[in-house]
């Protein structure tokens, strides 16, 4: 074993029966790293992580060797394996929703943890559970450790996972996409505590991500992996300046970026200086200049034309459940969508974002304010009406894989609008269904595909081909790329750009992803706690924020620079990335 290695692998093979699917990795975790393992969907790192718990899915078998500090892996005993889990090494898992217990109090879960690993009593049980809490900044443990779950915000509940992680005291942390779900704010807090925990307690951790900004924020070492082996490794400054493998650079090409002001170039013969990401994203900057000055160009001879969504001073209150009080999702929004037009919705959980979507397709009754579709109000209009409005507009769902019914059909799902309102039927839907199946870049034989035959991209493909079955007029896409690899997400944003312009619909986009909004936004709205703090074109807003909160916001967004990155940060980590 390496000298100082708390983890090492080689040559790890995972097979599921005559498929292999982790092929020949090596990489070691020496005491003082966090090491990330990053990557796209299939590229093994998952797999790799939890193998180094003995954690592997049943069918799956690991060979090759995985030394635990003086502990072989790789077929030793459950009995064994459950004295190294949680002392030696420990797993935060991604979404902490599921996994926290609802029904049990945060302090009892990690009561249960410690009392699980030592003997202690359940006084000083409670005690160490309040001063774990306290380590992970969660405010006023001596109270919340009374909590449940669903009192705690997001980036809260990750805190009382790593507490829970924390409980055995291990000297290895596997963070396995501890902060893909996380608001940009949030996730930055998370990696903050990370990096303390490493500085102040000499933690390892074996980071897990397809973020490469945040693989710049925090990362020494990076080790790239692609279906299942490895294809290059090296320093985080090396990796990112000069990527010797293709499949590298094609990732890190594939990162949206904001502009930021220390990447500008100089103007000349007196001309002002011009951002550096705006050279290199030319034809982005030309699409939206030419759709800008067409539309400049038609208000000079044609009159304004309607707006295909108008918000007017919209409140929204949910009335509380079992004694508690009211609670004011938005208050006094307005905003208008003009056709063709993209308009980001951007903010905290919590802001009001997909609200103010799903208020705008008539699915939430406002309290006070109007909400106009192409002109028509939606306040008192009859089902049949308010059915009849809706067929000109549609929602991309956040979770592609809750909302495509697992035992139908693609074909089912694209063409099912199509038939509730009658549009087409028999031999004509099949014709649409591939028509729209080729439009998303998908082949027509696909139709006769389930949702669990395809990939995490190819689902979202069927969502968007089923959004635009009736050619909508407005189209509110919540939340539509974050649980998408990083390559696989530019994919479904070059094919948003495309089908804008060919079926010219305009759009709400939802997105707590700040780079991605800027790529595919005219105009960016920022809420926070149900109110707009600010609104413009979005080039102009990213560029100079006049409100604190949108500074903020920006601020915490990861650079995929570690140049940049460590100006903002400290702390040290290994990262694997792959596909």
């Amino acid at each position: 074993m390496t000298e100082d290695a708390l983890l090492e692998i080689r040559d790890l093979v995972v097979r599921f029966g005559t498929r292999t699917v982790v092929d020949g990795i090596g990489f070691a975790v020496h005491r003082g790293e966090v090491v990330a393992l990053v990557g796209e969907s299939g590229s093994g790192k998952s797999l790799t992580a939890r193998a180094a718990l003995g954690l592997l899915p049943d069918g799956a078998r690991a060979a090759g060797s995985i030394r635990l500090g003086d502990n072989e892996i790789v077929d030793a005993p459950e009995s064994e394996l459950r004295g190294l889990r949680g002392t030696r090494a420990a797993m935060v898992f991604q979404e902490p929703q599921t996994a926290l217990n609802p029904v049990q109090k945060v302090g009892t879960q990690i009561v249960r943890a410690l009392r699980a690993h030592r003997r202690i009593s359940k006084g000083a049980a409670r005690a160490r559970a309040v001063e774990l809490l306290r380590m992970v900044d969660i405010p006023e443990p001596q109270r919340r450790v009374d909590w449940y779950p669903h009192q705690l915000s997001g980036g809260q509940k990750q805190r009382v996972v790593i507490a829970l992680a924390l409980s055995g005291e291990p000297e290895l942390l596997i963070a396995d996409e501890p902060t893909t779900a996380l608001d940009v704010t949030v996730q930055a807090e998370i990696l903050a505590l990370l990096r303390t925990l490493r500085r102040d307690h000499g933690t390892a951790i074996l980071f897990i991500t397809h973020n490469l900004g945040v693989v710049a924020e925090i990362a020494d070492r990076v080790v790239v992996l692609r279906a299942g082996k490895v294809v290059e490794q090296g320093s985080v400054f090396d990796v990112f300046a000069e990527p010797r493998a293709e499949y590298t650079r094609t990732l890190l090409a594939a990162v949206p970026r904001l502009p930021r002001a220390d990447s500008v170039v100089p103007g000349g013969d007196g001309q002002p200086a011009v951002d550096a990401h705006t050279v290199d994203n030319a034809g982005q900057t030309l699409r939206k200049a030419a759709a800008t000055v067409r539309a400049e160009s038609e208000a000079v001879t044609e009159p304004p034309p309607t707006p295909v969504l108008r918000i007017s001073d919209l409140t929204v209150v949910y009335q509380g459940r079992g004694g508690a009080g009211e609670f004011r999702a938005l208050h006094d929004v307005s905003l208008t969508l003009a056709p063709r037009e993209v308009v980001g919705l951007v903010g905290e959980s919590g802001s009001g974002k997909s609200t103010l979507g799903r208020t705008a397709l008539g699915l939430v009754a406002a309290q006070a304010g109007e909400v106009e579709l192409q002109g028509v109000s939606l306040r008192g209009l009859a089902t049949k009406e308010l059915r009849a409005l809706r067929k000109h507009v549609a929602l991309v769902h956040q979770d592609v894989a809750a909302s495509l019914d697992p035992r139908r059909s693609i074909e089912d799902a694209i063409g099912e609008p199509l038939l509730v309102h009658r549009v087409a039927s028999g031999s004509l839907v099949r014709a649409k269904v591939g028509d729209l199946l080729e439009s998303v870049r998908l082949p027509r034989d696909y139709a006769s595909r389930r949702p669990g035959e395809l990939s995490g991209g190819q689902r979202q493909r069927v969502a968007l081909a089923r959004a635009l079955a009736l050619a909508p007029r407005l189209l509110v896409a919540d939340e539509p790329t974050s649980a998408l690899d990083v390559s696989v997400q530019a994919q479904v944003l070059d094919l948003f750009a495309d089908l804008r312009d060919e079926y010219g619909f305009a759009c709400l986009f939802i997105s707590h992803d700040l780079a991605v909004v800027h790529q595919v936004a005219d105009r960016v709205v920022v809420l926070r706690a149900g109110s707009v703090v600010e609104t413009g074109p979005v080039a102009a807003v990213f560029a100079r924020p006049r409100a604190e909160y949108t500074r903020r916001l920006l601020d915490a967004v990861p650079t995929p620079d570690p140049a940049v990155a460590r100006g903002r940060g400290d702390g040290s980590v290994l990262v694997a990335v792959g596909a």
